[in-house]
Formats: structure tokens, C-alpha cells, sequence
């Protein structure tokens, strides 16, 4: 589940004071922002004589291998499967993960299926398709390895006999075992028991459960073992919120990464840890593992600029060579087993994306992610920082329009979802569909967000719709005290926990927004927490306590929700609403929306609600996000007009 989840000084830190642009580029249409990016999910196989990726038109997927003078060497329809990954097994299998929604007992889950192709026979499977005893779905991929010559992926599976109270979420009776599956036949043996436990396993190269571990939801300990015994406990922890993890083997042999707010690694042999150090606070579950010998080889720092800091001298020197040859700091996605051929992402100002093929010392752009996106169209973006009305520092992205005047310019408040989330400096398709309509785009890490370190997370506790909310208000008013840009041409949009805000912004609060657009938005705090984890009311469940402690709220009937939630409150707004949702959403009901829209409608208040048949919560679909963005953005320029 996507994570649900200042005041006289105005310090702004900005590249430069504003300038005066050329005249503004020629608008492109809405769905170019819009489209599904042109190329997804690059990965080089072990070798580094040939790679994949997934290319993109429409809703149509095709999977594409090339080898790394660029012939064609398989390329096969995904049709519209919803793929969210791609893994090499050797040099002849690949693995690919999909996304579905399903109905199981009259509710909808996201579930995750793997696929895997043989390049040399052209023939393919899905994993567990034939299983009796084992549920369709893929609860993580673990890596693969050769035994007595025969390839085997190892992967988290549900027992069928579990699933009298079958649980796609994994409480109660039902858990995962690891298997390891046959990358030919398809065949599918236990590896390691679940033991009725959510687990983390961590393999060797040759498919040896090296550690493993177990977290109790009812309790929050967590329990770290060497290899696949049980009875050899190494580390015991307690995080009711349930965010922590075996992550993998570490940077030496004998040591695995425990991922959780401060990462460590730990011997298991003496059980003595160590802080992962890194240069910036690292956000969970971003690390960087070699897919050959899965021994950990580097992070994904967090900030206002994502950055890779790799602890692999090879790569790490790699690295350094590349950022001096191509200025700014490219990416590397992947890498063969020797790291001589790599695939660089790039992305900022100017560039909406693009990946490079590293062959020994040659270097060359190959694919674009918005290819019909001219670089002039792809506003700036800077970070600013400010002060919340109680002194906290609070960072931000403002983009400009292209060639227009920074000053007085026309606003959109864009708040991310999570909350446990951030927006950094990077090409945000969303934000630059406004921006190329002549709107400065905001978007606040007001507290809450993660990418700041554990404390400034927590800070957002119990501030859903409280201080989390002015803190997004209180950088509209440093930007306009600057000159940036004019208050009173202001509306506010967002997605999940930023549709929330969104709403709040003209009912919680008032006389800030012109209009409010809200997709796949919470309206009711109290329905939201109950649907959300039903059944949880003891707070057995560490989804269930992470809401609360987030919203500041006692339980699902908690009266002071009603004060902060906005279909609660519709009499009150004051400024148009647009109400967005995907009819297939997991994360956020789109009951949300249907509610907001009846008691915004019995109010007499102006409200339009777009439904987006077959669409997901994370806007996964080529043409409902179109819909979306088209709607929005002119909804927008309708209430708040840029000229």
C-alpha cells in the first residue's frame, strides 16, 4: 500500500534572483505530459551483450531485447499488462512482473504476478500457474541461481491450504513460503517455510537462505536468524509501525542489511552491528543490490536531489568517470556482471528523460521517456526552502514556466501523496503539464514527508490536516512575499494523501485557493481508516496503527475526524472542486469520491467528479491518464485562468 499515508524569515534558496525569459515556447498538447513514459524499466543482462526494456504505445506494451550493437533480438506484445519490473536470470530468462487488479471475497487487491521468458526456446510461463497447492500471485523475487545445471528463481508463494481466511494482505492464518522454481519447467519447490509469519529471506548466489527473518503484527517484534533456522536468533527488534525489513546480504560476506529508519548491517556471526553509512539520509527499501552476486553495492540517497552513493569501488569509480564525462549526476539503472557495460537515466531541467547505453568507454543517448516533448517545453525547477509558522524549515520544488517572467506568476499547489513521501528535483510529468500552461508549480515536503530524516517524519504525526496542512499554505505566502508569484491566482491539486490536501484546502481552510483538484483523494478520515483495515480495531495490524498514529486518531469513530475531514465539512467550501478517482482503486476506496461529491451536491456547491473506468490508483493506464490530466488542467485554467 502505497504509504498513506515558517514564520517572518523567508530564507529561499534558488539558483539564481529572477530573470527576466525569451518569450515563452508554443504550448504542446496536455497528453503529451500526460502519455505513459515511451520507454520503462531498462535492465542489462549479466553479460552485457544484450539488455531489455519494456516500450511503450498507448496502453500497448511491447517487450523489447536488443543486443549492444542494437539488433533486435526478441521483441514480444505485453499487451495491456501493467508491468512494474524486469529481471535478468542468467542471459536467456527473463523475468517480468505484473501488476492486476482482482476481486477475492467481494474486495479488490493489487496482486503481483511473475512471468518468465525463455529467449532461447521463445517459450513463456507464469509462476504458480500450474501449482496446485500455491496461489497465482508473487509475493517478492528473491534472485535466481544454477543447481546441478538447472536455473532456479526463487520467490515468496501462498499456500492454497492457508486460505480458508485467504488474506491477499497476510494477516491471520495466511503467510509465504519461499520457492524455488524450475526457470524451465516451471515446477515449484518449497525453499523455506513462512511459518505463518510476514518474512524476509536473504539468498546466497547459489540459493542458500543465508538469514531470514520474521515480524509478528500483533506485537511489532521483529526477529532477525542466521540462515533458515529458527532457532538461532540473532536480533530482536520492536516497530509497531512495521517498517522494518531484512533487506539483503551486506557489503561483506556474513553480513546482511536490516532496512528500517537507520539502516544497519549485521554479522551473523556475532551478531555486532554497524550503521550503514551513507552521505545522506537513505529512505527505506532504497538500496542497490548486484543481481549476480546480491551482496549490497550501493543507496539511493533521499533529499532534495535523489542521488546514488555506491560502497563498490568498481562501480563507484564508474560512476565518478561517467558524472565528469556528462556533467550532473547520471543515474546508473543497471550494469553487467563485469560493470563495463552499463544503462544511465538522466532526468532535470531540459531532459524529460533519457537513458544511455554504456559500452566500455562509448557513451550514447538511446531512448526518451516523452520523445515528442522538445527540451524548450520542460520547465526549470529549483529548491526553495522556508519557515512553517512554528519555525520549522521546510523544503519545496518550485517549477517556472518556460520563458516566462518570474514574477507574480499564476500558482498550482501540487502536495504529494503518501504522506511518508517527498518531491525532489527531477522531470515530474504532472507538474510540468501545468507549468507548460504558464502556471509556477509549488510542491511542499511539508512535515510528514520522508527524505529528512526520521524526525522531521515524525513531526508530521498526529498534523494530518493540522500544521501538515498550513505548512503547505505557509510556503504559498513565502513565495508571494518574494514576489514570486500572486496569492490570490491560486489553486491547489493532488493525488492520494495530496488530494486530501487538496480538499482540505477549501474546507479545512479557507480564502487560499481558487479551486481544488483531488484525484484518488481521502474525504472521510473516519470511513477511510475503517476500509482501509477492517476488522483491525484492537490495532493488531501495523497498517492500522500506522494510519493512526499519522491522523492522531483513537480509533475509527474518533469525533475529532470529523472537524478534519472535508465531506464532512462541504458546506463550507469555498471554491470549485474537482473530484477524480479510478473505479479500480486498492489504496484510497473510490467510495471517497462518491461521498464527497453527494454531500458537496446536497450543499449546492459546484463540484464535477470524472470516473476513470478501469484505472488503478497509480494512474497506470495511457489513456485514463490523459483523462485525468486533461480534465485537470482544465479545470484549472477554467477558475484560474495564466493570461
Amino acid at each position: 500500500m502505497q504509504r498513506l499515508i515558517r514564520a517572518l524569515a523567508f530564507a529561499a534558496v534558488m539558483m539564481a534572483g529572477p530573470v527576466a525569459s525569451a518569450a515563452p515556447p508554443a504550448p504542446v498538447a496536455v497528453d503529451v505530459y500526460g502519455r505513459l513514459p515511451n520507454i520503462e524499466l531498462m535492465q542489462m543482462a549479466p553479460s552485457g551483450r544484450r539488455f531489455a526494456y519494456v516500450s511503450v504505445s498507448g496502453d500497448h506494451r511491447q517487450l523489447v531485447v536488443r543486443d549492444i550493437d542494437l539488433n533486435i533480438l526478441f521483441n514480444a506484445p505485453l499487451a495491456d499488462n501493467k508491468v512494474s519490473a524486469i529481471d535478468w536470470a542468467g542471459d536467456e530468462h527473463l523475468l517480468i512482473t505484473v501488476r492486476a487488479t482482482e476481486e477475492i471475497y467481494a474486495r479488490n487487491y493489487e496482486m503481483r504476478h511473475s512471468v518468465v521468458v525463455n529467449l532461447t526456446t521463445r517459450k513463456s510461463f507464469t509462476v504458480f500457474d500450474h501449482a496446485d497447492a500455491i496461489t497465482g500471485a508473487t509475493y517478492g523475487y528473491y534472485g535466481s541461481a544454477s543447481k546441478a545445471g538447472r536455473l532456479y528463481g526463487y520467490f515468496g508463494g501462498q499456500p492454497l491450504y492457508t486460505a480458508r481466511g485467504f488474506s491477499p494482505s497476510l494477516g491471520d492464518d495466511s503467510y509465504v513460503n519461499l520457492y524455488g522454481v524450475d526457470l524451465d519447467s516451471g515446477v515449484a519447490d518449497i525453499a523455506a517455510s513462512g511459518a505463518h509469519r510476514p518474512h524476509d529471506w536473504a539468498l546466497a548466489a547459489d540459493g542458500t537462505v543465508v538469514s531470514h527473518s520474521e515480524y509478528d503484527p500483533a506485537t511489532g517484534d521483529w526477529y532477525l536468524y542466521a540462515a533458515g533456522t529458527e532457532a538461532s536468533v540473532i536480533e530482536t527488534l520492536h516497530d509497531p509501525l512495521g517498517e522494518i525489513g531484512l533487506a539483503g546480504l551486506g557489503r561483506t560476506p556474513g553480513a546482511v542489511l536490516i532496512e528500517k529508519s537507520e539502516p544497519e548491517e549485521v554479522n551473523l556471526a556475532d551478531a555486532s552491528r554497524a550503521p550503514l553509512a551513507t552521505e545522506r539520509p537513505v529512505a527505506a527499501s532504497n538500496y542497490l543490490f548486484d543481481p549476480t552476486t546480491h551482496r549490497l553495492v550501493g543507496a539511493v540517497l533521499t533529499g532534495d536531489r535523489a542521488d546514488q552513493q555506491f560502497f563498490d569501488p568498481v562501480l563507484k569509480a564508474r560512476q565518478g568517470a561517467l558524472r565528469k564525462a556528462l556533467g550532473g549526476a547520471p543515474q546508473i539503472v543497471s550494469w553487467s556482471a563485469d560493470s563495463k557495460a552499463l544503462i544511465l537515466y538522466t532526468e532535470g531541467d531540459g531532459d524529460a528523460g533519457t537513458y544511455w547505453l554504456v559500452n566500455g568507454a562509448k557513451v550514447s543517448p538511446y531512448g526518451y521517456s516523452y520523445p515528442d516533448l522538445p527540451d524548450a517545453n520542460v520547465g526549470s525547477s529549483r529548491m526553495i526552502t522556508y519557515k512553517a509558522a512554528d519555525g520549522l524549515e521546510i523544503h519545496g520544488v518550485l517549477t517556472l514556466p518556460p520563458g516566462r517572467d518570474p514574477r507574480g506568476l499564476p500558482l498550482v499547489v501540487l502536495p504529494h501523496g503518501g504522506p511518508q513521501a517527498h518531491d525532489s528535483l527531477r522531470f515530474d510529468w504532472f507538474a510540468q503539464a501545468f507549468a507548460g500552461r504558464g502556471y509556477a508549480v509549488f510542491q511542499p515536503n511539508f512535515r510528514g514527508s520522508d527524505g529528512y530524516g526520521v524526525e522531521f517524519r515524525d513531526a508530521g504525526f498526529g498534523q494530518w490536516g493540522r500544521k501538515m496542512q498550513t505548512d503547505i499554505s505557509d510556503g504559498v505566502a513565502a513565495l508571494a512575499r518574494d514576489g514570486l508569484v500572486d496569492p490570490k491566482r491560486a489553486c491547489i491539486v493532488g493525488a492520494s494523501y495530496g488530494g486530501y490536501a487538496a480538499l482540505a484546502g477549501v474546507t479545512v481552510q479557507h480564502g487560499l485557493y481558487r479551486c481544488a483538484v483531488s484525484h484518488a483523494g481521502i474525504s472521510d478520515l473516519n470511513y477511510f481508516l475503517f476500509t482501509v483495515t477492517p476488522g483491525d480495531a484492537d490495532e493488531r495490524n501495523p497498517a492500522t496503527r500506522y494510519i493512526r498514529k499519522f491522523l492522531g486518531a483513537r480509533s475509527e469513530n474518533d469525533s475529532a475526524m470529523s472537524e478534519l475531514s472535508p465531506a464532512k465539512l462541504a458546506a463550507r467550501a469555498d471554491a470549485p472542486i474537482l473530484l477524480i478517482h479510478g473505479a479500480d482503486d486498492t489504496v484510497v476506496p473510490v467510495g471517497q469520491s462518491r461521498e464527497m461529491e453527494r454531500n458537496l451536491t446536497a450543499a449546492g456547491k459546484p463540484v464535477e467528479f470524472v470516473l476513470l473506468k478501469g484505472e488503478d490508483h497509480w494512474l497506470s493506464r495511457d489513456a485514463t491518464r490523459k483523462a485525468m490530466l486533461n480534465a485537470a488542467v482544465a479545470f484549472v485554467e477554467k477558475h484560474n485562468p495564466a493570461d
